[in-house]
């Protein structure tokens, strides 16, 4: 069981790289941790750590058979930024249906003005990384066909 005490951001990365990647169950079945930056360290303003993408088609394990390592056969659902004490998930798309499920389990989160817009949230512990985790699943089911 993951304690609230795990405060340091890049474990908090970690923890949510391995449920986001590990779970092959229900819509987690789709998606996959994509390029990691190793040396990401975490900074203040946020450090990209690695990217969740949804399979095309099928499971991410048939996504994993591409025979040429630039071609992705995954569309970006989020970026994942690393500070020294948390994580921030930029959602590039569902970004309502993120903002509405963090706010019903108490994560933080706020928009972000860019073009196209993303919803911002911030996972500020190891506790919360299970909550995060129910986020994507929301936002990856209810943009399974698409925006």
């Amino acid at each position: 069981m993951v304690e609230d005490s795990v405060a340091d951001g890049r474990r908090i990365a970690e923890l949510l790289a391995s449920e986001v990647d590990g779970r092959v169950d229900g819509a987690l079945d789709a998606l996959a941790v994509v390029n990691p930056d190793r040396s990401a360290e975490g900074t203040p303003d946020g450090e990209r750590a690695y990217d969740i993408e949804r399979a095309v088609e099928g499971s991410w394990d048939d996504a994993r058979t591409r025979h040429d390592p630039d071609e992705s056969r995954g569309e970006l659902l989020a970026e994942v930024f690393l500070h020294p004490d948390r994580v921030r998930v930029e959602f590039v798309v569902g970004q309502d249906i993120a903002a509405e499920t963090a706010a019903e389990l108490d994560l933080r989160t706020r928009p972000k003005a860019t073009e196209p817009p993303r919803t911002l949230v911030f996972v500020e512990s190891g506790a919360a990384v299970k909550r995060a985790v129910d986020v994507v699943e929301a936002v990856t089911e209810a943009t399974a066909d698409g925006d």
